[in-house]
């Protein structure tokens, strides 16, 4: 007999995608900012997948991918009708990710290195506006 994967203990990055999906609501006018930060409030507690499920009970698309696993039924086969799970992240989203933390690193070794003043803690935030604009947000 399979294990109830309800059961199983979320991790940060599924949090993380679970208040990335409500965000996504909010922008599109799907829940209010009273909603959101109620229902945020429960992501950020939340330690089992289950705890998940009754957030997005009235929500359409998006939905964090770990409530794929909860809506199957006997033998583990996705119900008719319901999307595949999200892509994995775009090498964009991966590379702009890496950009600022490998810059900050970057800044405090020159920083100490070369002696060369406060100016150097620019290029994090330069990679930032870089990143930004590789993945195409603000």
């Amino acid at each position: 007999m399979a294990a109830d994967r309800s059961e199983l203990r979320l991790s940060d990055a599924e949090r993380q995608e679970a208040l990335d999906a409500l965000s996504e609501h909010v922008r599109t006018g799907r829940l209010e900012l009273t909603e959101f930060d109620e229902r945020s409030v429960q992501v950020s507690a939340a330690k089992f997948r289950k705890d998940l499920k009754p957030l997005f009970a009235d929500l359409p698309e998006p939905r964090p991918s770990v409530l794929g696993d909860l809506s199957r039924h006997d033998g583990g086969v996705p119900r008719a009708g319901r999307p595949a799970p999200a892509p994995a992240t775009p090498w964009r989203d991966r590379l702009a990710s890496a950009v600022v933390p490998a810059a900050a690193v970057l800044a405090i070794a020159l920083f100490f290195v070369t002696r060369a003043g406060f100016f150097v803690f620019l290029i994090p935030a330069a990679a930032a506006l870089l990143a930004g604009v590789i993945v195409g947000r603000r």
